[in-house]
């Protein structure tokens, strides 16, 4: 009997697990065919090329090598917008399928993590857009010698923009990581405090090997990273401190204390009654 139960209790997950996994598809599919139709496949690659595009020669544009290329390249890039505006929705199934296999307190820590990871993965790709990209295309058209006409290909850009931001992101993810180890006691805040110089090396490696071979994009990676650390301490302390006990919850102890004793003088006066 409990074996059968069991299995439909399995079933019965997948059973959900695949329904979340369609309603997620189905809602990307909407917000992609919404953004083919307003403002198109092409402005919104246009978009994403224009840091690129501004620190080109003036009259020089990107190419497209492959036969469809031009076709498949901006339905990439419109297909990962999709999926970054229908992330909230993404993340709430996901929460809906995690949520009652957690106890109270994992509930009432689940739902700051999953919006403040989402939110800094988020500023992750638009501080790499907005502030790194415009700095890199500039410092490497202004460092190509001048008989050169660069012409990047549209799909090897999509690729290196695709690297950027995933790595951009998930470095603005440090804050939340050190919270989590801490609040999990995996490590502690002290223990954190004492790795600060080892990942401030780790960070400059990583950034060496992830970014352009460019001082700009290096230290565009690695000091906010360092930076985000520092703020991951603050966090990572604040969640890490006992909260206080309310009015209620002494009241409670104290009933609770008062009935041990009166349990414990019971027992020994029924010992002295049963050695009579």
């Amino acid at each position: 009997m409990s074996e059968t139960l069991q299995e439909e209790s399995f079933i019965s997950h997948l059973v959900e697990l695949r329904d979340r996994l369609l309603r997620s598809l189905i809602a990307i599919a909407v917000v992609m065919g919404a953004l083919a139709l307003y403002p198109g496949p092409g402005a919104i690659y246009d978009f994403l090329a224009a840091p690129l595009t501004s620190a080109l020669p003036e009259g020089t544009k990107m190419v497209a090598i492959g036969v469809v290329t031009p076709f498949m390249v901006p339905l990439k890039v419109t297909a990962m917008v999709a999926f970054v505006v229908a992330l909230p929705f993404i993340l709430f199934q996901a929460w809906g399928f995690v949520s009652p296999g957690l106890y109270e307190h994992e509930r009432r820590l689940g739902i700051p993590l999953i919006v403040s990871s989402t939110l800094l993965f988020l500023l992750g790709m638009a501080f790499c857009y907005y502030f790194v990209f415009g700095q890199v295309f500039h410092f490497i058209a202004g460092f190509a010698p001048k008989s050169i006409t660069p012409a990047p290909d549209i799909e090897a850009y999509l690729s290196f923009v695709m690297t950027m931001f995933l790595a951009f992101g998930l470095a603005f993810e440090v804050p939340v990581a050190l919270v989590v180890l801490v609040k999990l006691r995996v490590v502690s805040v002290e223990k954190l405090k004492e790795w600060r110089s080892y990942f401030i090396v780790g960070a400059f490696v990583v950034a060496a090997v992830v970014t352009p071979p460019d001082v700009v994009s290096q230290l565009a990676l690695a000091v906010p990273m360092c930076l985000l650390y520092e703020l991951g301490l603050l966090a990572a302390r604040l969640v890490s401190k006992p909260a206080p006990e309310s009015a209620d919850d002494e009241a409670a102890a104290k009933v609770e204390a008062e009935l041990d004793a009166e349990m414990a003088q019971a027992e020994a006066e029924f010992r002295k009654l049963t050695e009579k």
